[in-house]
């Protein structure tokens, strides 16, 4: 077993292990709503972690992007996912809108707990109905793309713990971008005054670095 095929089945081992939490909290926070602040939970941890560590969180920790990679891969196109989706506007419309979602339901059912924790269930599944059906139409990580979690932490988290490019070595054969799981191309950082693929969307996985044949990039 190559070294990228030996990293690629330990990452996918990691995401069973956090995946199999995500259809708990979904289907179980429809009869048990305190399993709705796992939800918050989540979103201060991956933030917390972004400040040291990048979109780290995104790679496995996160129980549904692991779920999409390991189950929802499988049955989708994994197309090119469209630029309008990673776009600053996109973003933040996404960002405001949840946010202000959330906040005036808290505000409504305050200070009943279930009520609450429903509130975060009833928008997690509207947000994975939405994530699936872009899944089915381009790819299983298109909704990462503009997350408020990820992209609090793209913003936050940019240029810690980069991917490194030795401008030397790399020969643009652009099977890093091929191996990217949403789709980040460190090729594209080929310049001799670059020493850091600077990506926030960057999710630390490795993948990237074991699959060049070159060793041109380290993280």
């Amino acid at each position: 077993m190559s070294e990228f095929q030996t990293t690629k089945k330990r990452r996918l081992i990691k995401q069973i292990s956090t995946a199999v939490i995500f259809p708990i909290v979904i289907v179980g926070g429809w009869f048990y709503p305190l399993l709705g602040y796992f939800i918050p939970i989540c979103m201060i941890a991956g933030i917390t972690i972004a400040f040291s560590r990048g979109r780290k969180w995104c790679d496995w920790y996160c129980p549904r992007g692991s779920f999409f990679d390991a189950a929802i891969m499988r049955i989708s196109p994994n197309k090119q996912i469209p630029a309008a989706f990673k776009g600053l506007p996109t973003r933040i419309t996404m960002l405001t809108v949840l946010m202000s979602v959330i906040t005036v339901q808290i505000i409504r059912f305050w200070p009943d707990p279930y009520k609450i924790g429903k509130a975060f269930v009833v928008l997690l599944t509207v947000t994975t109905g939405i994530a699936l059906v872009l899944a089915i139409i381009y790819h299983p990580r298109v909704w990462c793309c503009f997350c408020p979690i990820g992209s609090i932490s793209n913003w936050v988290g940019k240029g810690k713990r980069p991917v490194k490019i030795d401008s030397s070595l790399c020969n643009e054969c652009k099977l890093c971008g091929k191996v990217c799981p949403i789709q980040v191309l460190p090729y594209k950082y080929k310049d001799k005054s670059v020493k850091n693929v600077i990506d926030g969307d960057c999710l630390k996985c490795g993948l990237c670095t074991v699959a060049c044949p070159q060793k041109a990039l380290k993280l």
